[in-house]
């Protein structure tokens, strides 16, 4: 969305405008579901997370700043309901047996060789990503996932671009070694079952 129009919708929500509220919901609702299954990796939590995301927009829109950036004000309120929601019931950051996928799926029908392919990459990515620390996870799926821009994602973690920029730089590290990792114990594990 330009920029222009942007600017058109932030004045026709803090007006109360239900068409504005359609437009922004209709462009960011499966952005935002997607950030915060990745992020909690719970669906049901990520559903209740995405629905309190859109009161407290409704609520705090007659507030707006004339120059909101829609993108980085929604993350924030995204990404800042998950922390409540993790410090108040004192979750860790752990595996579930019901994680939700991170990679949409491929092209439609796609040949049962490409389908295996995808998902077992997608798995992989799943698990890699998911053992990374959560500043440095979110930070990969707001600009690797959500197409934030690193200084909008900087807003939205409440840090410098400079600071994101590090942790996008080390997110992306730590993730192609857990990746090595995983590759060299699944050929190890394929030697010792061939031996």
């Amino acid at each position: 969305m330009d920029r222009d129009s942007e600017l058109v919708l932030v004045a026709k929500l803090k007006a109360g405008d239900a068409d504005a509220f359609e437009i922004v919901h209709g462009a960011f609702n499966t952005r935002l579901f997607n950030f915060l299954a990745r992020l909690s990796r719970h669906r049901e939590v990520a559903e209740d997370l995405l629905e309190e995301t859109w009161l407290r927009v409704v609520d705090g829109a007659p507030r707006l700043r004339d120059d909101t950036r829609l993108g980085p004000f929604l993350f924030t309120i995204a990404r800042n309901l998950h922390i409540s929601y993790c410090r108040s019931r004192s979750i860790e950051d752990h595996y579930a047996p019901d994680l939700v996928g991170l990679w949409p799926s491929p092209s439609p029908a796609p040949s049962p060789i490409e389908a295996t392919i995808a998902r077992e990459t997608g798995e992989r990515l799943d698990t890699a990503l998911a053992a990374l620390p959560a500043m440095y996870r979110e930070a990969l799926l707001l600009v690797g996932f959500d197409d934030l821009r690193p200084a909008e994602a900087a807003l939205v973690c409440g840090i410098t671009p400079e600071a994101m920029r590090q942790r996008i730089s080390r997110a992306r590290t730590m993730l192609a070694q857990r990746l090595e990792e995983m590759d060299r114990r699944a050929v190890l594990a394929l030697k010792e079952a061939t031996t």
